[in-house]
């Protein structure tokens, strides 16, 4: 009996490249040619994602599907990922980044799990005292720098990227901002029009892991821009590559595993947090 292999987010190989680079978005691509191996994998998957059978439909947290069956909307390993760190003792805090428009639903429904224990998988959320700041932020891109806004808070790269960095560096709880797509788009889908994320070789304190689904080893098919500081406390940053920060600062998601796995999205920063402590530069 053969089994059905899972589908590879990374080349094996430099001669091997994505289905979607060659061939674009194929609706129907685990129903006809090649994708057809893998419609068992993604029926296994959507079953994973079903909302139990035995709770009411949320409003915020499950989503009715194209068949009509009742799904998470919110991956349950991210839920799991807040209360393993919480446990572990570290302290953390999360920013959602999307070019998406559905942002303020995503803080809202976050919020409820997290404040008011609304998630029936994981009602004690609230012990772990997190808050959300359902505020969405918007990062605003050009050839100019980069500017952030979220409610009375304006930061921008003018005045220094190190004050961008110390602005997210001490962010708490969760929260999110929406990126700049048109810059993106506008940069070809590269690396340089990528979300921007700022990073210390030399913070012993603070460590910004970036995890997306778009995060690929070609910078010019990628989804974020890492701005690595030259010096220790300096302003000057280089655009690094993300070979370079790959399970490091950078986390190109699994979707299958972070839906089968529920400690997928904690051992990755495990993994990231490992490299790290050992990559720390000195000044």
């Amino acid at each position: 009996m053969t089994q059905t292999p899972l589908p590879s987010i990374t080349s094996r190989g430099s001669s091997q490249i994505t289905y979607y680079s060659q061939f674009g978005r194929v609706a129907g691509f685990t129903t006809v040619g090649p994708g057809r191996r893998f419609r068992k994998v993604l029926e296994e998957h959507l079953e994973l994602l079903r909302w139990p059978s035995d709770l009411p439909a949320d409003k915020e947290l499950s989503v009715k599907g194209e068949d009509g069956k009742l799904y998470h909307w919110i991956l349950p390993s991210f839920f799991q990922m807040l209360q393993d760190l919480a446990s572990q003792g570290l302290e953390f805090s999360i920013l959602f980044r999307t070019f998406g428009s559905d942002l303020p639903r995503v803080l809202n429904a976050v919020r409820r799990a997290v404040e008011q224990g609304s998630h029936p998988l994981f009602p004690n959320l609230p012990a772990l005292k997190l808050r959300v700041n359902v505020t969405a932020g918007h990062i605003k891109c050009s050839s100019k720098g980069a500017t952030l806004i979220r409610g009375e808070d304006h930061v921008s790269t003018r005045d220094g990227e190190r004050q961008v960095y110390q602005y997210l560096s001490s962010a708490e709880g969760l929260g999110g901002f929406q990126d700049n797509f048109d810059w993106w788009a506008q940069n070809t889908y590269s690396i340089l029009g990528g979300k921007p994320l700022w990073i210390d070789p030399f913070d012993h304190k603070v460590q910004h892991i970036f995890i997306d689904d778009n995060i690929r080893q070609n910078d010019e098919d990628t989804i974020v821009h890492p701005k690595v500081f030259l010096d220790p406390e300096g302003c000057q940053t280089r655009t690094a590559s993300t070979s370079e920060l790959y399970d490091l600062c950078l986390v190109q998601n699994n979707l299958l595993k972070a839906i089968s796995e529920p400690g997928y999205f904690t051992r990755r920063i495990q993994i990231c947090m490992e490299n790290y402590e050992g990559n720390i530069q000195k000044g």
